[in-house]
């Protein structure tokens, strides 16, 4: 760890209040894969009568589709699952925390948040302290990671002098949850922003629609605003963080076969299996064909997210032209696994095809897809393993701070919580640290690279 970020970290420690420690309990188990692949080679194989699966609205409505148009992608099948307006996961429920069917790094302790904080702090400070400063954060879930970045930020006036939040996300519950957390209401007055000097650092169109469906002001003081799309959130220097959010983003999947690649299906199931969607091949290419770029692999079977490689384009232009930096967050591999598509519900794994809009759907993040789209438009760091860049960032000093100060009945969910942040077996592998930044910082980063990375790949 740098000189720099030393400082900011020992500067955290030694704050007032740094030292408070918020309880958070842990579920949920790591995850596995699917067998797509598998289900695929065994689908000629005889199967007993089973009862069907439950039938949900969206099954209705897949149903109804397929029939007229006949089978559908995997990335279609995920976004409507996902984001459906009337029946998605993500639209109308808290799918987080022992409630939810899967529990993030950031509801696990405050350690995770607090040090990403500091990463940003220090790679703003290196910049020059450019004026103003926008976090940008991609699916913010509950509210919880910006909440612990703004708690650490807030510490810091001369970062609170010129910061303001933005959210990217689709879900009208979610975003209730999230003012929830940050600004202690979901009760918002727009107009408040005409009246508030603080909340001109926040920017919202005039000649037409707002960029922001809403809008408020932090706990901590801070303007934040909502937006659905990433396009919509104002340009100038951002720090981005997406945690969790790309595993969530449509893929495409594709299955080598003597026929040459093939891309996987989805078709309604009138069989005796248990289920009411099957996986089919296509009869030849598709036009999701082109992204695939199989020249030349070794793997037999491939996930493919294009979306993904929009997002981390439209992150490069930006810090190309307002300067920047990017943290990407998630578990995922380096261009080695293979059918990685899954559901979870209730913390535990789930038949990805049965009753959708019920149950997540994730895939691994296949970061050396990304780091071959960044190739000529960013620099890239990583990926490296979770517990590796935490204990680079001073996880194990904040761990000791912490518990110097916390009551006794406190203490053993800390440790958990380091442990199943940190450890190879749990979230420590499993989960990678991926960084971006502008091309233009090739000189400085060769000789100052960022904290918690090797050199650039």
């Amino acid at each position: 760890m740098n000189s720099a970020v030393a400082r900011a970290v020992t500067k955290l420690l030694r704050a007032p209040n740094a030292a408070g420690v918020v309880v958070r309990k842990l579920h949920g188990k790591p995850p596995t894969t699917s067998g797509v692949a598998q289900q695929l080679s065994k689908r000629s194989i005889v199967i007993e009568a089973q009862a069907k699966s439950a039938e949900t609205k969206l099954l209705q409505q897949l149903r109804t589709r397929i029939l007229a148009t006949g089978p559908i992608t995997v990335a279609e099948y995920m976004k409507e699952v996902l984001t459906n307006p009337m029946s998605g996961y993500y639209m109308h429920r808290d799918v987080f925390g022992s409630s939810g069917d899967f529990t993030t790094s950031p509801e696990i302790s405050q350690m995770f948040g607090e040090l990403v904080a500091v990463w940003f702090l220090n790679e703003w400070v290196k910049a020059g302290k450019p004026k103003p400063l926008y976090i940008v954060e991609l699916g913010p879930g509950r509210g919880t990671l910006s909440d612990d970045m703004l708690r650490v930020f807030s510490k810091y006036s001369d970062a609170m002098e010129v910061v303001s939040l933005h959210l990217v996300e689709i879900s009208p519950h979610l975003s209730q949850v999230q003012e929830l957390k940050l600004c202690g209401t979901v009760s918002v007055v727009k107009d408040v922003f005409e009246h508030n000097p603080v909340t001109l650092r926040l920017p919202v169109k005039k000649d037409t629609e707002e960029a922001t469906y809403k809008h408020s002001i932090t706990k901590h003081g801070v303007p934040v605003g909502w937006y659905r799309h990433l396009h919509d959130v104002p340009h100038g220097f951002s720090c981005f963080i997406a945690h969790e959010f790309l595993d969530a983003l449509p893929v495409h999947k594709f299955q080598r076969t003597p026929e040459g690649w093939r891309e996987v299906f989805i078709d309604l199931d009138d069989g005796p299996g248990p289920h009411h969607l099957r996986y089919v091949l296509s009869r030849g290419p598709t036009p999701a064909s082109f992204f695939a770029n199989v020249t030349g692999e070794k793997r037999d079977h491939v996930e493919v997210c294009p979306e993904a490689g929009v997002i981390v384009q439209e992150l490069a232009h930006r810090m190309d032209a307002h300067g920047g930096c990017g943290l990407i967050v998630d578990y995922g591999h380096d261009g080695d696994k293979t059918d990685t598509f899954r559901a979870f519900k209730n913390h535990a794994l789930h038949p990805a095809l049965s009753e959708p809009g019920t149950a997540d759907l994730t895939a691994d993040v296949d970061f050396s897809y990304l780091r071959r789209i960044l190739k000529d438009r960013a620099l890239t760091f990583g990926p490296i393993p979770q517990g590796e860049f935490l204990r680079n960032m001073g996880i194990s000093i904040r761990l000791e701070k912490l518990l110097a100060n916390c009551p006794p009945e406190a203490r053993q969910d800390l440790l958990t919580g380091y442990e199943m942040l940190t450890h190879p077996e749990k979230m420590g592998e499993r989960f990678k640290f991926f960084g971006i930044f502008p091309k233009d910082m090739q000189d400085t980063l060769s000789t100052n690279p960022p904290a918690g990375f090797f050199a650039p790949s």
